[in-house]
């Protein structure tokens, strides 16, 4: 019997530990202290930036002269930089949060309609083919394992930058009855390989048994532009090449004007597209130095027109996008860039760079009636909420085309080489 009462007494224990464990996150006090962030980042045009109040008897303080606190409701910063504000109950510290100011950034958002042309880092292999030789059909690039995706970058030793280096060096080994010495980019790894080309006895040439590409041209969309700099992002995503589909390693690449001539609507399990005209060796605007994850960025030649957005406006971190209204540019016809309404349905605040880092919902009835929602070529297109840029379009749900991805605009900048972060900042993300 008393071992019977022993054991409910220690069970009844148990239960009332674990009741006042599960309520204490529901305790007033103890839900204002979770509340407090750890870290804030702001721009310095942004302060003073209000505090959770953690309660009357609780005060905030710091050591340091770049910030100074304003009671425990606020702070104001005096200048850029790492500080630390302490949250202090009858004297006592009871939650430090680090505080990072930035320098404020404005750039000029885009929405224009751009072609692009991508010249690749040597040539890049896009398929095998047979080649009818006296002895049979033979691939010789098969036979030498050169793989789809992989990039020719040397022969003998000779750098190729385009497929027009390519034929002579085969006729020549060819007539000669000699191998030819391939390096090849294979991802991040460098691979030797050796082939002797067949000569094709229907066409009375030599061949390598491979097929090849230099260069990928396309529309998107002008995200931003820096005026100090003058580098610019765009697409919001990597190119990558139709046949491989792996990301095209460029050596260079050019943007032009392009003018959107029709769009094919959009439909459940079919996305939409822009159709556009532009000419490569007509209106460049810019150059292409980069094709990322986050997408392609360069510097332009002179600033472009985007009709009532001409002068900079400020960013938006991760963290300060809002579930709800917001706006996109783009162009639907011509070259006139417009404003359609969209509804930012989820945003993930992020601490590292990542692609897919909102989800947005095209609203606009104009742009609905026009496009079905988001089409291809309109990836870049900015997306504006509470006067700052956010981010950029990126894909679109291909079972709902009225709703797609957005990556944040900050990871398009540090791509653009536009300074955000301070030194610090930096040092603590790598």
């Amino acid at each position: 019997m008393d071992w019977n009462k022993k054991n409910r007494w220690r069970m009844c224990s148990g239960m009332l530990i674990l009741l006042a464990l599960l309520a204490i996150p529901f305790i007033t006090p103890i839900q204002k202290y979770i509340a407090i962030p750890t870290n804030i980042v702001t721009f310095e045009s942004q302060t003073p930036v209000e505090l959770p109040e953690l309660g009357d008897s609780a005060a905030v303080s710091t050591n340091d002269d770049s910030i100074q606190a304003i009671d425990s409701s606020a702070f104001y910063a005096k200048e850029p930089g790492d500080s630390e504000l302490f949250y202090e109950v009858a004297g006592f510290p009871v939650k430090k949060v680090n505080v990072s100011v930035l320098n404020d950034v404005e750039v000029i958002p885009g929405g224009q309609s751009i072609g692009v042309q991508l010249n690749t880092l040597g040539v890049l292999v896009v398929g095998h083919h047979l080649v009818n030789s006296t002895e049979g059909t033979v691939s010789p690039g098969e036979e030498a394992d050169i793989k789809v995706g992989d990039m020719i970058v040397e022969i003998n030793d000779e750098p190729i930058e385009s497929m027009e280096n390519v034929k002579p060096l085969v006729e020549e080994a060819g007539k000669n009855e000699e191998k030819l010495e391939i390096t090849l980019k294979r991802g991040k790894e460098t691979v030797e390989t050796t082939l002797e080309p067949v000569k094709d006895n229907k066409e009375d040439e030599y061949k390598i048994g491979v097929y090849i590409r230099d260069s990928a041209a396309g529309i998107g969309t002008m995200t931003f532009y820096d005026p100090k700099s003058h580098n610019y992002g765009a697409l919001g995503h990597v190119i990558s090449d139709m046949d491989t589909k792996k990301p095209i390693e460029i050596n260079d690449g050019t943007i032009v004007r392009s003018s959107v001539t029709s769009i094919e609507k959009g439909n459940n399990g079919t996305p939409g597209e822009k159709q556009a005209k532009f000419s490569l060796k007509e209106n460049q605007i810019g150059s292409i130095t980069k094709n990322s994850p986050f997408g392609i960025f360069g510097e332009l030649n002179d600033p472009i027109d985007n009709g009532s957005y001409e002068e900079p406006m400020p960013v938006a971190l991760s963290h300060e996008v809002e579930e709800g209204p917001a706006k996109i540019l783009t162009v639907l016809e011509g070259e006139e860039v417009e404003e359609f309404d969209v509804e930012v349905v989820s945003s993930v605040p992020q601490k590292f760079p990542a692609t897919k880092g909102m989800v947005i919902q095209i609203t606009d009835e104009e742009l609905l009636d026009k496009t079905g929602g988001i089409v291809q070529g309109m990836s870049g297109s900015p997306i504006i909420q509470n006067g700052k840029i956010i981010g950029a379009v990126t894909h679109v749900f291909v079972n709902d085309p009225t709703s797609g991805y957005g990556v944040h605009i900050e990871w398009m900048l540090q791509e653009a080489g536009v300074e955000l972060y301070n030194q610090q900042e930096k040092e603590k993300a790598s």
